[in-house]
């Protein structure tokens, strides 16, 4: 309750407008010069607020001013998230079974299904994590080698499905970065494609899929032609499948195809089939399940995700809107996450009436939240035990969504920060490393001139961070700052 006071104290006075922390002159008259050319090239909405590692805003604008924070937002759902779960918290996937193994045959008599349980790493071969054919080949080592029945799903919290969140608007639906979302996630509900030629006159040639299986659901009519330049289209198919048409020059490179998933199950039922067939397991995908079912039902198999907190940095690191959302399901359980991630946020910062919150991703433009909630909870939540080392979740200046900062900056790790983008919605929040301490900064634009506000936002982390030195691993925790002689060991980048 004393941290959450301090932080309550803490706002309260800079939100009553009271005096700044007095700051170098020249620092001061740099950061005037800097937003008057800011607002000039990108004119919009601004808040800004910078602050030492206590809360003490040392400049700003408008620090106060309510805004949409975008994925930004990311950084209050890990935090909360961290604070239900802990850092080696672990979703699991399992294959459930109620019957039993006719060990001549190797056929289950008996039902079994799939328990999917929203495990946003779960089959990706691109970033990593457990797999369907681990799953399956577990099956394997028990004696299974013929299933029988339909494909069951269940979920540890009820229904194992997934749909567009209501929050999110209309426009984004079918893009790749606003996918469905719930426990039924394979492959972060997106699939890809490639395809090659084949001979001339004959179809072109599926070359790769992610996830496994996922071929089964494209079929592809384009044909492979020579003194033509390759014209390829990508469409879905009436049965929830994609169509891949046009014609490919026998010369050409592969190309590739990537889509958000409208049919999750289909997927994963196609994917499932692939891992059962490569692990010797027949599938007969009969309507009703083979003989009766008696006993309690057992786990066949089980695989398990990364911890929380390799997680939870991927999702800040790449922005995943699903990651996101699905951290703050997960940490919501059956309440309104919303609703839950509000309350949160506002008894860290004290700030009651300045923050609304209304998913995990930052995605809706419902989401409000103030530069001085980001101070707030960025020099407070790491005072708790649940935020010891949340900095380190956050990326590092030349990684992931901080790429663009890879150059400018002295090192690695000058910089630990989260971004926000949408169309009219420029946004970073974070940590710089300072000679003379730890920065706080909270940057939010809302306006026409996104892009050119980022390009401003950039500039400031490098006109701060000029002079910057990699943030210790220890300086964002209860009892120690970043300053002076000692600074500890630099963190490497994630």
């Amino acid at each position: 309750m004393q941290v959450l006071s301090l932080a309550l104290a803490t706002f309260t006075s800079l939100a009553a407008g009271s005096t700044p922390a007095p700051a170098d002159r020249d620092l001061t008259a740099r950061l005037d010069a800097w937003y008057a050319r800011a607002a000039r090239v990108a004119p919009g909405a601004w808040g800004i607020a910078i602050a030492t590692l206590d809360g003490q805003l040392i400049w700003g604008i408008q620090p106060g001013r309510p805004m949409i924070p975008a994925s930004t937002v990311k950084l209050f759902t890990t935090g909360f998230a961290r604070s239900v779960l802990g850092g080696e918290a672990r979703k699991h996937t399992r294959v459930i079974g109620q019957g039993q193994l006719d060990q001549a045959s190797g056929r289950w008599i008996g039902s079994w299904a799939l328990e999917l349980n929203g495990d946003p790493t779960l089959e990706r071969s691109a970033h990593g994590g457990p797999t369907l054919a681990e799953l399956a080949s577990q099956l394997a080592t028990t004696g299974i080698r013929k299933l029988f029945g339909p494909l069951n799903l269940v979920s540890a919290d009820g229904r194992a499905d997934a749909s567009y969140p209501d929050v999110w608007s209309p426009r984004h639906r079918g893009r790749t970065f606003a996918p469905l979302i719930g426990a039924l996630t394979i492959n972060e509900n997106v699939l890809s494609v490639a395809v090659a030629p084949g001979a001339a006159g004959k179809p072109a040639r599926l070359v790769s899929e992610s996830p496994a299986g996922a071929g089964e659901l494209v079929q592809i009519r384009a044909t492979t032609v020579t003194g033509r330049n390759t014209r390829l289209g990508f469409s879905r198919a009436a049965n929830g499948g994609f169509v891949i048409s046009g014609h490919i020059n026998a010369r050409s490179r592969t190309r590739w195809f990537t889509s958000t998933s409208y049919d999750p199950r289909a997927l994963l039922e196609a994917s499932w089939a692939r891992a059962l067939r490569q692990a010797g397991i027949e599938w007969v995908r009969a309507d009703v399940i083979s003989g009766p079912t008696p006993g309690l039902p057992v786990v066949l198999a089980a695989v398990r995700s990364e911890p929380f907190d390799s997680i939870a940095s991927e999702v800040n690191r790449r922005s995943s809107n699903l990651g996101a959302e699905l951290l703050l399901r997960w940490a919501a359980g059956t309440g309104d996450p919303g609703a839950q991630l509000t309350e949160h946020v506002r008894q860290i910062t004290g700030e009651l009436t300045g923050v609304r919150l209304v998913d995990g991703s930052g995605l809706s433009r419902d989401d409000r939240a103030t530069p001085l909630s980001f101070i707030s909870y960025l020099t407070r939540f790491p005072l708790l035990p649940a935020g010891r080392g949340f900095f380190q979740l956050l990326p590092s200046n030349g990684v992931g969504t901080l790429r663009k900062l890879a150059v400018g900056l002295p090192a690695p790790g000058v910089v630990r920060a989260k971004t926000g983008t949408l169309g009219d919605v420029a946004t970073l929040a974070g940590y710089l490393g300072h000679p003379d301490g730890v920065l706080v900064i909270s940057l939010m634009y809302n306006g026409a001139r996104a892009s050119r506000a980022r390009q401003e936002q950039w500039k400031l982390f490098r006109l701060l961070g000029a002079e910057g030195v990699a943030i210790p691993g220890d300086s964002l925790g209860a009892g120690s700052q970043l300053g002076g002689e000692d600074r500890g060991q630099p963190v490497p980048p994630n």
